[in-house]
């Protein structure tokens, strides 16, 4: 079975932008420029050749090495790309060659972004969540699943759900449980998915968090004070909502009901 020339060329696409987010996730905590200067090798600081760019052959070809110094190269940078590919061919895979499948494409980049930046340096940048409130709720305009008034409250129930989280646990402990961020990156979650996909994100969310945080802890025998930030599955959270949210709520609401 032959795949769509839609499917592929989304995926191309995907592979590229891939690419330039491998530069956000290591310029934005440093706060240098995405722009300039040109990629170059972290350690002997060599501008990356065009043909040396060419997401994963490159990597493969060069053995995960600098082309210069023979630094190894983290295998994260294809494994971006790939993730990157793989959520673009989704999106044209689930909303076809359309507006929609961009605005979603974005979206997804975004989290993709946040996702290592949190699991790197605890922190969700907000230079990413902040402009992203605005910016999405002002495609839920362009988007059919959902409408600005519906962008609205997913924006106040995102952010205002964990910023109530975020107070009750100080209350009750006197210590800060829950980073400003993490109700951010929320708020930005619920202008693209509503208030529904922002209790699917979060229900989500914690669900595959405490699978995760569990099994860590259980292999690293740490005890229950080990710290893994919560950004991540929100984001995974939401992708959920995007791609599969509609189908997920109407099941819950009409497929288990008893007859």
């Amino acid at each position: 079975m032959s795949i769509p020339f839609e499917i592929i060329t989304g995926f191309l696409f995907g592979l590229f932008i891939g690419s330039f987010l491998n530069v956000c996730i290591y310029r934005i905590p440093a706060n240098n420029s995405i722009v300039s200067p040109a990629s170059n090798c972290p350690r002997c600081k060599t501008p990356i050749r065009f043909y040396d760019n060419i997401p994963i052959l490159s990597y493969v070809w060069l053995l995960g090495k600098c082309r210069s110094c023979a630094a190894r190269i983290s295998i994260r940078y294809p494994l971006v790309e790939l993730l990157t590919g793989i959520l673009a061919a989704l999106c044209v895979l689930k909303f076809g060659f359309t507006l929609q499948a961009f605005i979603y494409f974005v979206f997804v980049s975004a989290l993709l972004v946040i996702t290592f930046i949190d699991l790197d340096h605890r922190i969700i940048p907000d230079v990413i969540s902040l402009p992203g409130i605005p910016v999405f709720f002002a495609a839920a305009f362009l988007l059919p699943a959902i409408t600005p008034v519906e962008s609205i409250f997913g924006i106040l129930v995102g952010g205002g759900s964990l910023l109530l989280v975020a107070w009750a646990y100080y209350m009750l402990t006197g210590k800060e449980g829950m980073g400003g961020g993490d109700i951010k990156l929320l708020a930005m979650i619920g202008a693209v998915v509503g208030w529904q996909g922002v209790l699917l994100t979060i229900f989500a969310a914690s669900i595959t968090g405490t699978i995760v945080g569990g099994t860590l802890m259980l292999l690293s025998g740490r005890n229950l004070k080990l710290a893994i930030p919560f950004g991540p599955f929100l984001a995974l959270g939401a992708v959920i909502s995007v791609f599969y949210g509609r189908e997920l709520i109407q099941w819950y609401l009409y497929g288990i009901r008893p007859f």
